[in-house]
């Protein structure tokens, strides 16, 4: 156990050094955007089916470059986790050993037994007996709870492919998109189980079922939009827009028990992020609305109507396996019987309603604007997610001055982490985004460090 749990805690803490869009990760200058459209950052047009009319001139074209790439992280409340695992490690390697040899009849009378007891019986009811082992056993027993429910670690990652999007609006005022890109999330965290005493010879051995559970999703995407204006006052213009994105997703999950010492046990978790297998394709379909006026805004998205549904790769088929991976879906069918995992599961990409709302100039280079997602959806993990942004941003006219945009964004669901924002666009082309998490962690050694950062760069053609 302690290899494996040096290996848990260095994930964790490791991830909080890294720098390290779905639902679960911002991406572009949306990050510090949010769901407001902005015709000056080509990626927000992703924010809205209604948006690309907005992006682009009549009967012109508009292209992305290179990105943006996205990485995150986030990870649970667990301060001095180290402290916590060398103090659990302390627990379950002390040595615990009873001799067995020599019993007189009245240390048996004492014990509840008689000669005749066989050595199971014996065993029991000196490991019952031993005051030593039950104070241990209901220590780790409290460690163990307590990382179960406040540590995990959860990684992400978004990228755009190559000049994407594209869009094209024609002469009669209706704008198509075409985006291709990937998106990525992996989440390890610790399904507890109650430590176990065993006797083996004199020797007794603390054990228990805990497992390192990992949940990840890789979702390739390609999306084929089109947008239209369908009214225009005097005072403004009102665009409608739909989007069909096809899915080709991969979702799977994998547990692997602590106390597994085999080096293939040790060594699962992380070739298992990198595979990509049980993999399905679906379909999915987002509409859009936004009022248009010379210094306002107003939109609303409505993302995933029709509610696809995919399946995660399913544990506990047994048969066939052996050594790690059999004592690890030994474990996983015995908690599912407890209620602690699914077997079977299924990710239901559920709809969820966005409303923004803008104030700028007339040629969009100052905005004030904010974004609230209406209801909580979940990701692939899991984990659920409910937005709210709110942001002051300049794009630059000038090639030497660079644009900036400052904010605030918090997750109202889930995790309800919440995060400053800031972003910048050097020569009009290169973007950097930053979402820094404004809770925080102790890491053990006296630093505090933020529980969620979000990273976003990418180049772009000057609009």
């Amino acid at each position: 156990m302690k290899k494996y749990l040096a290996t848990f805690s260095m994930a964790i803490l490791s991830s909080s050094v890294m720098a390290s869009i779905p639902i679960y990760q911002p991406i572009g200058s949306s990050t510090v955007l949010g769901g407001y459209a902005n015709r000056q950052s080509l990626i927000t047009s992703l924010a809205n089916p209604a948006a690309p009319y907005l992006m682009t001139n009549i009967e012109s074209f508009r292209v992305g470059f290179l990105g943006p790439l996205s990485l995150g992280y986030e990870m649970g409340e667990i301060n001095n986790l180290d402290d916590k695992i060398d103090e659990l490690e302390a627990i379950l390697e002390k040595d615990y050993s009873a001799s067995f040899n020599g019993l007189s009849n009245a240390d048996l009378v004492s014990l509840g037994l008689t000669v005749n007891s066989t050595d199971e019986e014996i065993s029991a009811a000196l490991l019952q007996s031993n005051a030593e082992v039950a104070a241990a056993i209901n220590q780790a027993d409290g460690i163990i709870a307590e990382i179960g429910d406040t540590a995990y670690v959860k990684f992400s990652g978004a990228l755009q492919a190559p000049f994407m999007p594209i869009i094209y609006k024609t002469r009669n005022r209706g704008a198509f998109i075409l985006d291709a890109s990937a998106f990525f999330v992996g989440q390890v965290g610790i399904i507890s189980d109650n430590i176990s005493a065993s006797v083996s010879g004199s020797d007794i051995e603390l054990g228990s079922d805990t497992a390192v559970y990992v949940k990840r999703a890789t979702d390739y995407r390609f999306g084929l939009g089109y947008s239209q204006v369908v009214g225009r006052p005097v005072s403004g213009a009102l665009i409608l827009g739909g989007r069909v994105n096809i899915h080709n997703i991969a979702l799977n999950k994998k547990l692997s028990i602590l106390t597994d010492e085999s080096d293939d046990a040790d060594d699962g978790v992380g070739d298992f992020l990198l595979e990509r297998k049980n993999v399905e394709t679906g379909v999915s379909l987002d509409l859009g609305v936004i009022w248009a006026a010379p210094n306002y805004q107003l939109g609303a998205s409505l993302a995933n109507v029709n509610e696809p549904e995919f399946d995660f790769g399913e544990l506990g088929n047994c048969s066939g396996l052996s050594g790690s991976d059999l004592t690890s879906c030994n474990a996983a069918v015995r908690l599912s019987d407890e209620g602690k995992l699914e077997l079977k599961e299924t990710y239901k990409m559920k709809s969820q309603l966005t409303l923004d709302a803008a104030v700028m100039s007339t040629n969009q280079n100052w905005s004030l604007a904010g974004s609230y997602d209406v209801n909580s959806v979940a990701d692939p993990v899991g984990d659920k997610y409910q937005w709210k942004v709110i942001s002051l941003s300049y794009f630059s006219d000038n090639l030497l001055f660079p644009g900036i945009r400052v904010g605030y964004r918090k997750n109202h669901a889930g995790s309800q982490l919440s995060y400053a924002t800031v972003g910048a666009t050097l020569f009009r082309r290169l973007d950097f985004d930053l979402a820094y998490g404004l809770e925080k962690f102790s890491d053990g050694d006296g630093g505090i460090l933020p529980r969620s950062l979000y990273f976003s760069v990418g180049y772009d053609f000057a609009f």
